[in-house]
């Protein structure tokens, strides 16, 4: 049976809507009025090997902050949904991606504790169309949602462009190994609290 949730979000700010499939292979319909943002999040479902359909309309006649956000936690509250009681999952995964001359690393805990820290080396304001520094608004606003730890870190590079890519890029690989099912594991919680 696959894993999938839909969402949908609505604040006076942003209307997100969409399917988040876990268990899916890489397909993606994406928009979100940000270009370089649906790029980023094409290259999640394609690396994550998730399904994603998702349709944002934001205030972005004020900013980017509301939607870029807003589509973080949509995400987040859908990867919570869709693993349920989340028996059997690996919990934990972590991902080393080159992209060209940069090098990223991420690491995740479904842990039911939030917590995100982002250390992107991007000096510019802008990478294509998307404000640089809302990156971290994304990663955090996800991990609030999906009650997870979240660690993402540019090692090095020159291109911004490819800070940022690569940073989405290792954040699918690595959520994809968290989310994963351990056969072994298969009727366990993924701890010796017995809750997460």
């Amino acid at each position: 049976m696959k894993r999938a949730a839909t969402f949908d979000r609505r604040t006076t700010e942003t209307q997100i809507k969409g399917r988040l499939v876990i268990d899916g292979q890489g397909r993606y319909d994406v928009s979100t009025g940000i270009r370089f943002f649906d790029h980023m999040l094409e290259l999640f479902a394609r690396h994550g090997g998730f399904d994603l359909a998702l349709k944002a309309k934001g205030d972005l006649d004020v900013d980017q902050h509301h939607t870029v956000e807003d589509v973080g936690i949509a995400l987040g509250e859908a990867v919570l949904k869709a693993l349920g009681d989340r028996k059997g999952i690996n919990r934990a995964g972590y991902f080393v991606m080159p992209m060209d001359e940069t090098l990223a690393v991420a690491a995740i805990d479904l842990s039911g504790r939030p917590h995100a820290v982002v250390d992107l080396k991007v000096k510019v304001r802008q990478v294509g169309d998307l404000q640089s520094e809302l990156v971290h608004d994304f990663f955090d606003g996800f991990a609030s949602a999906a009650r997870a730890n979240v660690h993402v870190k540019v090692l090095y590079g020159r291109s911004s462009h490819h800070h940022v890519e690569a940073v989405f890029k290792v954040f699918a690989r690595a959520l994809r190994v968290a989310c994963a099912r351990d056969a072994r594991l298969a009727k366990m919680l993924p701890c010796t609290k017995g809750l997460l």
